[in-house]
């Protein structure tokens, strides 16, 4: 239960700190213009060991904003929201690269990816056997 609670916190103060802004702009007088041109992409990314997000320990959190340009506490920002267009925003349709061998070690790791890309609500989950699969399916968007 204490693991569930840290990671329920963990997602929700990042998931604040990066959509809070976006609904500011939702509220904002009726008929106020957009304050940009693109459609919003902003997410929070977490990464931890175990089955699924409700039992593993979060490790890791970074936010990743794709438009208009590539920010935010991703460390490869700019190849993550290239492999997101790729993918047209869908981790799910992430491949696993064809060079790599990864060992067949269970320690799962399960990844979560929340928030918005181009305008359209991501929620993502999923529990890769170990770390090496986890990289080579989301080289990019999963190096955090």
């Amino acid at each position: 239960m204490r693991n569930t609670a840290r990671w329920a916190a963990a997602l929700g103060l990042t998931a604040a700190a990066v959509c809070g802004p976006l609904t500011g702009a939702a509220v904002a007088a009726p008929g106020a213009a957009p304050s940009s041109l693109y459609a919003p992409s902003a997410l929070v990314l977490t990464t931890g060991h175990g089955d699924d997000a409700a039992t593993a320990t979060p490790e890791r959190a970074v936010t990743l904003t794709c438009a208009p340009t590539a920010s935010g506490t991703h460390p490869a920002a700019a190849r993550a929201c290239a492999e997101l267009r790729g993918v047209g925003g869908e981790p799910d349709a992430l491949k696993p690269a064809g060079d790599v061998m990864c060992a067949k070690v269970y320690d799962p790791v399960v990844v979560t990816v929340q928030g918005v890309w181009q305008g359209k609500r991501v929620s993502y989950e999923r529990s890769f056997g170990n770390a090496c699969v986890r990289d080579a399916v989301g080289g990019g968007l999963f190096a955090f």
